[in-house]
């Protein structure tokens, strides 16, 4: 199989991420909070690093459930900053539970999360025509200035453009891979 350059063949999990789940299209409201998180876990590390803590992150945040996240408290901040499985920063934990309370009023006012971020492209998947490397774009820019004056923090254009790519409304596959053309 033809992969992405950057797949790093010698990580099971990193192949079958980029295999089965990267670009595939997401539409379940559950999901796309689990990556909204870890894509802003990601600012500043490798996507492997991340994708290699992954099932610490699904423990240590009660599954990703943005309706126990939201109820954080100093308590269960303090013992996230203690939970070596994770990335311990507290910037980015607090981040993750003010960004599912504004996630769940999110959902109020769209339905769904899915609905308000899938609107941006009125539910069309970007598929880039070219292999060029990009962080952002002008629509990475536009949602990150809209999460962020909803009340999201760690959710700046690059996190965005991240986020995109991985729950498939931008198919950044390299036009070599055969993903490339799986989603369309």
């Amino acid at each position: 199989m033809k992969r992405c350059a950057w797949v790093n063949l010698n990580n099971q999990n990193y192949i079958k991420y980029h295999d089965e789940e990267w670009g595939k299209p997401v539409y379940d409201d559950d999901k796309l909070f689990e990556m909204l998180v870890l894509e802003s876990f990601q600012a500043g590390l490798s996507w492997e690093c991340i994708l290699n803590k992954r099932k610490a992150f699904y423990d240590a945040f009660d599954s990703f459930n943005y309706k126990k996240i939201c109820n954080y408290d100093e308590n269960k901040i303090n013992e996230l900053l203690e939970n070596k499985g994770i990335i311990r920063n507290k910037r980015k934990i607090e981040a993750t539970i003010q960004n599912a309370k504004v996630f769940i009023s999110i959902q109020k006012e769209y339905g769904s999360f899915c609905n308000y971020i899938w609107s941006f492209t009125k539910e069309r998947i970007i598929k880039n025509k070219d292999d060029i490397f990009k962080t952002t774009s002008p629509l990475s820019d536009t949602i990150s200035k809209d999460l962020k004056k909803k009340g999201m923090t760690f959710v700046g254009s690059t996190i965005i453009y991240s986020y995109l790519q991985a729950i498939g409304i931008i198919n950044d596959h390299e036009l070599k891979c055969d993903c490339y053309n799986k989603y369309s």
